[in-house]
């Protein structure tokens, strides 16, 4: 589970983050004058940075993991736990990529 959790995550961060962009534009859209300085795009700055710390949390839990079972852990222990820690992180990276021009693209184009 912990192979695929990461992006699981962030792919319901992605659909959360574009379906609260467009109900946002659809009930009370900002100002066009105001560009990138709007409340949805601190909203969705706010989430995505949030959402990257989560992941970056899961990715140094998976990492420290690695060491935390027994003597001499199984080869799929010895595997899963370094590898989850690397798509988790790739995962916060992905929505941070993702998330982080919303600081400069105003919103509702």
């Amino acid at each position: 589970m912990q192979l695929a959790l990461g992006f699981i995550v962030w792919s319901a961060w992605f659909v959360l983050n574009y379906g609260a962009l467009s109900i946002g534009c659809a009930i009370a859209p900002p100002d066009v004058q105001a560009g990138a300085l709007t409340w949805i795009n601190a909203a969705l700055v706010l989430l995505a940075v949030l959402t990257a710390l989560a992941l970056l949390l899961c990715a140094r839990a998976c990492w420290r993991a690695r060491h935390a079972t027994v003597a001499e852990p199984p080869a799929s222990a010895r595997f899963v736990a370094p590898v989850a820690a690397a798509l988790h992180a790739a995962a916060a990276a992905a929505t941070l990529f993702v998330g982080l021009p919303a600081l400069w693209t105003p919103p509702c184009l």
